[in-house]
């Protein structure tokens, strides 16, 4: 059977409701024209990949944006970039680098003390690591950056965005949560042989289940929370890693996989279509509503993980 009538014939068949992620991908994306004019969105990981994407589309939209880069020279070269192709809407760059604590609070101030609203918190960040590294606060880097500090970042900039209502945060996940490896006792992979698969599934799960606490938090405010997998598409995450990665990742699973420009219609579509405008705590196939592992719906172990969140990142 051709990889066509194969992709067909998934799409027509019924499959358990835990595994419509291996048809989601091929599912008509819902789309929009929607203006974000006079909106500010405040973006991670726009630099390069799904963020980038993204970035283009909200900028086209109108929306004016703050970019949280750590490469300053790198954002500096996209912004010249968009400023040629789009010199109406302003954009800002803020540096802060996910993988510390510390640096999310100091944007944060930055951000309260400069914006007087936020429309849109899109973080986009992320790093997929293939061995064990700590940041310089003795903490697991892949869970620092893809859950401690959007998680953070979202406590400290709440009131704003419950004061800029309606308003809306999207966190770009990814199908790796079903990876899982979370677990709460050893958090750092301290006491098991670490895999690295299993590092990036143990944050996007963390990710999930804190965004449906948050979501029950934010009920009610004006101000929604959703997750979304961003498609198997072309980025950077991983070219942190050694050369033989690197080589497999550029010369082997590129060739499977789809332009960035799928994650960031589908990013400007949850950020900017009216039809989202009280949807909240849901994960996203791109745009379709899916339902996410199961793991990743447990609420006891949700609220675990928030405490735990909680203290990692000194905020009760």
């Amino acid at each position: 059977m051709r990889p066509d009538h194969i992709r067909r014939a998934l799409l027509k068949s019924k499959l358990p409701e835990q595994l419509n992620f291996l048809s989601n991908r091929n599912a008509r994306q819902k789309k929009t024209s929607a203006s974000l004019k006079g909106k500010t969105c405040i973006i991670s990981g726009a630099t390069s990949g799904v963020g980038l994407s993204a970035l283009k589309y909200l900028v086209g939209a109108g929306a004016d944006i703050a970019m949280l880069a750590r490469d300053l020279e790198k954002a500096e070269k996209v912004r010249d970039l968009l400023d040629k192709q789009n010199n109406v809407v302003n954009i800002d760059i803020l540096y802060s680098d996910f993988s510390k604590i510390e640096t999310i609070r100091k944007v944060s101030e930055t951000i309260l003390k400069n914006y007087h609203r936020i429309d849109l918190l899109i973080n986009s960040a992320g790093i997929f690591c293939t061995s064990r590294t700590l940041n310089s606060e003795g903490t697991e880097m892949v869970f620092c950056i893809n859950h401690l500090a959007p998680f953070l970042l979202v406590r400290l900039l709440m009131k704003r965005l419950k004061e800029s209502a309606p308003s809306r945060i999207i966190h770009v996940n990814s199908q790796g949560h079903r990876f899982n490896g979370l677990d709460i006792n050893d958090l750092n992979w301290e006491k098991r042989l670490f895999n690295g698969y299993k590092s990036y599934g143990a944050s996007k799960t963390a990710q999930l289940l804190t965004t449906w606490e948050l979501a029950d938090i934010l009920k009610g405010s004006g101000v929604t929370i959703n997750a979304m997998h961003p498609g198997a598409v072309k980025t950077n995450i991983g070219l942190n890693n050694g050369p033989l990665y690197r080589w497999y990742s550029r010369h082997i699973i590129w060739h499977f996989l789809d332009d960035p420009r799928i994650s960031g219609e589908a990013i400007y579509y949850l950020a900017a279509s009216p039809e989202m405008e009280n949807i909240s705590g849901r994960y996203f196939n791109l745009t379709v509503d899916e339902k996410p592992a199961i793991h990743a719906l447990d609420r006891k172990m949700a609220k675990k993980i928030w405490k735990i969140s909680e203290n990692l990142i000194n905020m009760q």
